[in-house]
């Protein structure tokens, strides 16, 4: 009897082939998508995240603005959906009406979009989820799996329905803590003190009815990556090309050359113009030990402080005032500054200021409270800050370990995503 020959299938072609993404049996992620808010610390987080990962060359900006104009400045309660519904149907109801502009403002396009030439990209697309997992899916085979990272109120939903609708091709990180349902995202990046509330001091000092609008309600779980204050983009390369940029204009400057970043009032840190004068008069007693100093605001800033600072310090030959023109020296400021002075309020500055580890001095966290303090005094037990008195020689020189949260966050990312199989490539 014979045998007949068993028949093998022909080896599969070029369109079964699995994607070059999956060379070696390890999927690789090649691009990021950031979710922005427009506000510029929270895409600055993001950034920073994104850089930190190398992939500051591969990313797609998505931003979600809220209408503006009118009636609008007190709609930014309402979800981020809601409040473009009740936009829309505002629009189609007051057109051409005599009280379109009293509910309105003026009647240009209702979700403008910017560019960002300052974040280093041309262009921003206006936010959608369903185009950005689309845009994600199509593009696939070629360009690999994406990191998706947000920040902000407003991105939860968009960045959690991503994660949703393209759980295989995503990878979802919120970066400050979204209140509720952390499971929908893959990572949650968040400070140590929004979970200050929880904390047995945290307990005796904030209200019983404000806790769950504040902080979270439960410790953070296993998908949670605490850090010590916020990202930013001002890594060390990113300061080793300001120095050089900035060389021509800083470098000359008598030291030590002391820089002071002024913010705004904010809920947890409220303050006046009384601050702003205590700074005048400590900056004056300190004047003598300094070089040159260099001041700058920013968009926070109060008018009445602002004016004060100008008033006083416009006219000194050792101070300098930054106006808002550009370019904006902060970068520069960082890279050449030997010591720094700023205001309580300004996390975000508080954190690029301390990834330098050279001196920063804090003004008015007399009128911080809860998270705020709590933050303040974890700076303070680093070692990273000291008060500013205005009794200091600001010629007197201290160090400390940098803070490099973006770091820290990024090594933790690639570790979540080598369980998953996934590598940063």
């Amino acid at each position: 009897m014979s045998i007949r020959p068993l028949l093998l299938p022909e080896p599969p072609g070029e369109v079964d082939r699995a994607p070059e993404i999956f060379a070696g049996g390890v999927a690789a992620v090649r691009r990021a998508v950031v979710i922005g808010n427009g506000c510029a610390g929270a895409e600055n987080q993001c950034l920073g995240l994104v850089r930190a990962l190398g992939l500051a060359d591969r990313l797609t900006l998505y931003r979600i603005i809220r209408p503006t104009g009118g009636i609008n400045k007190w709609l930014h309660f309402l979800p981020i959906s809601l409040h473009k519904m009740v936009d829309q149907v505002l629009r189609h109801i007051l057109s051409n009406t005599t009280f379109t502009t009293l509910f309105q403002g003026k009647l240009s396009a209702p979700y403008p979009v910017s560019n960002v030439q300052s974040l280093g990209l041309s262009s921003v697309l206006e936010a959608d989820s369903k185009r950005i997992v689309t845009m994600v899916r199509d593009t696939f085979e070629k360009e690999g799996l994406a990191i998706v990272v947000a920040c902000g109120r407003d991105t939860i939903p968009y960045a959690s329905s991503v994660r949703c609708l393209a759980p295989d091709n995503v990878f979802a990180i919120q970066i400050q803590h979204p209140r509720y349902r952390l499971d929908r995202f893959d990572l949650v990046v968040t400070p140590r003190h929004d979970y200050y509330a929880l904390t047995a001091k945290g307990q005796q000092e904030v209200p019983w009815l404000f806790r769950r609008w504040i902080t979270p309600r439960e410790p953070p779980g296993p998908n949670v990556v605490l850090t010590s204050g916020a990202l930013h983009q001002a890594d060390s390369a990113a300061l080793r090309i300001a120095a050089t940029n900035w060389h021509d204009e800083l470098a000359p400057l008598p030291k030590p050359l002391v820089v002071v970043n002024i913010g705004g009032p904010t809920r947890n840190c409220n303050y006046g113009v009384d601050l702003a004068k205590q700074l005048v008069s400590s900056l004056h007693n300190v004047s003598e030990t300094c070089g040159s100093v260099r001041i700058s605001f920013s968009r926070r800033t109060p008018q009445n402080v602002s004016d004060l600072i100008l008033r006083e310090f416009s006219t000194h030959p050792k101070f300098y005032i930054w106006g808002g023109e550009e370019p904006n020296p902060h970068l520069g400021h960082l890279a050449w500054a030997d010591a720094f002075i700023i205001t309580a309020d300004s996390i975000s500055m508080l954190s690029e200021a301390c990834s330098t580890g050279k001196p920063v001095y804090v003004v008015g966290t007399e009128h911080c409270r809860w998270k705020f303090s709590d933050f303040h005094n974890t700076l303070q037990k680093r070692g990273a800050v000291r008060p500013f008195t205005g009794s200091e020689d600001m010629s007197d020189s201290w160090s400390y370990p940098p803070l490099n949260d973006a770091i820290d966050v990024a090594a933790r990312v690639r570790e979540v995503l080598a369980q998953r199989g996934w590598t940063v490539g």
